[in-house]
C-alpha cells in the first residue's frame, strides 16, 4: 500500500530547518527539548514514505523535484534519490532522534541553541544526499560545517576549540578546491545539473585535475589516510550526540561524494587513480586498527576504529565493480549504525562515571549487565561477526576488491582480525574480570534505563535485520550501482 505526498524530498530536507527555527524562538528549555524531538521523529516518519513508495528495479532517480533557481547561470533546484542515497537519508533521519533524545537527557547548558544546531545539521546532511545540482550540493556540503563546528567548539571537551578549528580548517580547505573544480565543470559543460552533464565534453587533462580536486575534498571528509588527523580530535572533543552524528552520517558525505559526483563526472580519471586510492584505504585500515589497539581512552579507540572501517568503504567504492560498490553503500549504513551505537554507549558510560579511561573500569557485567549485554552486541556488529550487519558489507567489499586487486584485498582482510582484537580487548577491559573499583559497583553505577534502552533497540534490531536479510537492502541498492559501474569509460579502463 503506497501513500505519497507532493514535494516529499523538500519536506524531508527542510522540516528539520523549520524545527530549528521553532526551537530557537519558542518555549522554555523543557518545551524546546520536546519540540526538537517531535520534529526529528516526524522527519523520520515522513522519510519512511520513501520506502513505502519505492519502485524496485529502477536504477535512476526517483521522487524528482525540479524548479528554476538561477537559470541564466545554469543553476536549478534539483532533488532526487536513488538506491545509493536512499538508505543514507533514512540513516540520517533515524540517528537524529536518537542523538536528540540523548541530548535531552544530558545537555543542560543552553539546550535550545544546542538542539537548533542539531536540526540545522540534519537539514544540511539530508540536502547533501538529495541535491543533484552542484551548487545546492556545495551549499549543503559547506553549511554542514557550521553547526558541527559550533557544537564541538561550545559543548565539547577541554580541547574543544582546537578540535573545532582543526575540523573546520581541514574540511573547508578541501572544499575550496572542489569549488574551483565545480566552476571548471560548469564552463566545460554549460550546466551545474548532474543529470545533464556529459563528462566526455571535458578535456582529459582537465578531467584529471577536476577529479583530483573533488577527490581531495571528499578524502578529507571521509577521511582517508593521511588526511584523517582531524577526526580523532573532533570525535574525542565532540559532545556525545555530535560524535554519533559525525561518525554516523557526516563522514558518509565524503564516501557518497565519490559515488555521486567524482566517479560519474570523471570516470576515466576515477578508474586511473582507483588503485592509488585503494592503497591509501588499505593503509588506513591497518593504521587505524593498530593505533586503536594502543588507545587508553575508549572514545579515542572508537575514533580510530572509524578511520579503519571507512577504509573498507573506500576500498569498495574504488573497486568499481558491482560487489565492491554495493558492499560499500551497505557498509556506509552499517558503519553509521555500529559506530553511532558505539559512541552512544561510550557516552552513556561517561555520563555515569565521568571517565573514559579503560583502566578505570573492569567487571561491569556484575553491576550493569543490561549495558554490557548491549555493548557486547554492538562490539560484535562493529567486529563484523557473521549474522550481523558488519559482516555482510565487509565481505562484499573484500570480494569486489579481490576481483580488482587480490593483494590489497588480502591485506585489507587483516584489518578484520585486528578489529576483533581491539574491540574485544576494550570489551574485556570494561565488562569482564573482577570488579575492583568501588565506583563501578551497583550502588554508584546505575544500569540502562528504559529510555536509554529505547535508543539502542532500533540500532540493534537493524544489526540483525541487515545481517540476516541483506537482500532487503541490496535489492534497492544494486540497480543504481549497476548503472554506475556499467559506465563505458569505467568498464573500458577497468578491463585494461
Amino acid at each position: 500500500m503506497s501513500f505519497s505526498i507532493p514535494y516529499l524530498l523538500s519536506i524531508i530536507t527542510f522540516l528539520p530547518l523549520l524545527g530549528a527555527i521553532v526551537v530557537a524562538v519558542w518555549g522554555d528549555d523543557a518545551a524546546k527539548k520536546q519540540t526538537a524531538l517531535i520534529f526529528s521523529l516526524v522527519t523520520f516518519a515522513v522519510s519512511l514514505l520513501l520506502l513505502v513508495n519505492w519502485q524496485d528495479g529502477v536504477p535512476g532517480m526517483q521522487f524528482l523535484e525540479e524548479a528554476a533557481w538561477f537559470p541564466e547561470y545554469g543553476m536549478t533546484y534539483l532533488m532526487g534519490v536513488d538506491g545509493i542515497s536512499l538508505f543514507l537519508v533514512l540513516l540520517t533521519t533515524l540517528l537524529m532522534p536518537i542523538a536528540i533524545y540523548f541530548s535531552n537527557l544530558y545537555v543542560h547548558e543552553q539546550p535550545g541553541l544546542y538542539l537548533s544546531l542539531m536540526l540545522l545539521l540534519e537539514t544540511a546532511m539530508i540536502g547533501v544526499f538529495l541535491a543533484l545540482d552542484l551548487v545546492p550540493f556545495f551549499v549543503f556540503f559547506e553549511f554542514s560545517l557550521i553547526p558541527m563546528y559550533l557544537l564541538i567548539g561550545k559543548w565539547g571537551g577541554a580541547n574543544r576549540v582546537y578540535a573545532a578549528l582543526k575540523f573546520f580548517v581541514y574540511t573547508f580547505a578541501g572544499s575550496a578546491l572542489m569549488l574551483v573544480a565545480i566552476l571548471v565543470v560548469y564552463f566545460n559543460t554549460g550546466t551545474f545539473n548532474l543529470l545533464e552533464m556529459d563528462g566526455s565534453r571535458i578535456a582529459p587533462a582537465i578531467q584529471t585535475w577536476a577529479f583530483l580536486a573533488f577527490a581531495l575534498a571528499f578524502a578529507i571528509k571521509v577521511p582517508i589516510f593521511p588526511f584523517h588527523t582531524w577526526l580523532p580530535d573532533a570525535h574525542v572533543q565532540a559532545p556525545t550526540a555530535g560524535s554519533i552524528i559525525l561518525a554516523g552520517v557526516l563522514l558518509k558525505m565524503g564516501t557518497y561524494g565519490y559515488l555521486r559526483f567524482a566517479i560519474p563526472l570523471f570516470p576515466e580519471a576515477a578508474a586511473r587513480f582507483g588503485p592509488w586510492i585503494a592503497g591509501l584505504a588499505v593503509i588506513g585500515i591497518l593504521y587505524g586498527a593498530l593505533v586503536a589497539l594502543v588507545q587508553k581512552d575508549v572514545k579515542s579507540l572508537v575514533a580510530y576504529s572509524s578511520v579503519a572501517h571507512l577504509g573498507y568503504v573506500m576500498l569498495g567504492v574504488v573497486a568499481l565493480n558491482q560487489q565492491g560498490v554495493s558492499g560499500a553503500v551497505l557498509q556506509m549504513v552499517n558503519h553509521g549504525l555500529s559506530t553511532g551505537a558505539l559512541f552512544l554507549m561510550v557516552g552513556l558510560l561517561y555520563e555515569r562515571r565521568h571517565t573514559r579511561m579503560l583502566d578505570d573500569f573492569g567487571g561491569l557485567w556484575q553491576s550493569v549487565p543490561v549495558f554490557c549485554g548491549f555493548f557486547l552486541v554492538v562490539v560484535m556488529s562493529s567486529a563484523a561477526l557473521p549474522g550481523l550487519n558488519g559482516f555482510v558489507g565487509e565481505f562484499a567489499i573484500l570480494l569486489g576488491a579481490y576481483a580488482a586487486w587480490p593483494v590489497l584485498a588480502v591485506l585489507g582482510a587483516l584489518g578484520v582480525i585486528l578489529a576483533a582484537w581491539y574491540l574485544l580487548t576494550a570489551f574485556r577491559h570494561i565488562a569482564q574480570g573482577p570488579l575492583t573499583n568501588p565506583q563501578n559497583d551497583k550502588t554508584h553505577l546505575p544500569d540502562l534505563r528504559r529510555g536509554e534502552i529505547a535508543m539502542l533497540l532500533p540500532l540493534v534490531l537493524l544489526f540483525f535485520i541487515i545481517g540476516l536479510f541483506p537482500n532487503l537492502f541490496l535489492d534497492k541498492i544494486n540497480p543504481s550501482v549497476e548503472s554506475l559501474v556499467q559506465n563505458p569509460a569505467i568498464v573500458m579502463k577497468v578491463e585494461r
